[in-house]
């Protein structure tokens, strides 16, 4: 069964943060691994939605519940497993069984660079919602200068929490920042995202 409701259930032990953007479902991490995965899943312009705890693959002498089932714009649609190095082959294997591209994110890719602090920072603003009137402020701005850096996007806002306001429009997809390079600063620059 592609995409069930949750395939197993295990304990859904809080792991920050709590909101989700992009999660199709009960939000469910069975450990800090898939939960700093999921945050990553969240601001990947690629993905369209994910779910968690989606199927069981069968193995020889057991089964294996992946951590996600991610759905891309293109179409495709991938397992996704947390580890720590290296994943076990023979849950990709059963994937294939199946039809399905299945995938090992080990931590040292999870950790790379600046994106997951940056996801994370982002993710504690995921259920907020930026009014209409501060949204079309950002946008007539974009319009106007092409970009801005983000202290002088908090200016713009005259509705929202400033900074609630921002990650709101970033985690829509309405705005985009770079997430690898740095942590997002004042001198970050903002953009459009692509419509």
């Amino acid at each position: 069964m592609l995409g069930g409701r949750n395939a197993a259930r295990v304990n859904n032990v809080f792991f920050s943060p709590k909101a989700t953007v992009r999660c199709a479902g009960e939000p469910i991490f069975r450990s800090r691994a898939a939960r700093d995965l999921g945050c990553l899943l969240d601001v990947d312009p690629q993905i369209e939605t994910w779910e968690c705890l989606p199927l069981k693959l069968r193995l020889r002498d057991a089964g294996h519940i992946p951590d996600f089932l991610a759905r891309y714009f293109t179409g495709e649609v991938r397992l996704v497993d947390a580890c720590e190095l290296t994943g076990d082959p023979e849950i990709a294997a059963a994937a294939a069984r199946m039809g399905l591209v299945h995938q090992f994110v080990s931590r040292p890719e999870r950790e790379a660079g600046w994106r997951l602090r940056n996801a994370r920072d982002l993710l504690r603003y995921g259920n907020f919602r930026c009014p209409l009137g501060d949204r079309i402020r950002v946008m007539s701005a974009l319009d106007e200068f092409g970009s801005f850096t983000v202290a002088e996007g908090l200016t713009l806002f005259r509705e929202a929490p400033p900074m609630a306001g921002l990650a709101s429009l970033i985690l829509q997809r309405i705005l985009t920042v770079d997430l690898d390079d740095e942590l997002i600063n004042p001198d970050s620059t903002v953009r459009g995202a692509e419509r």
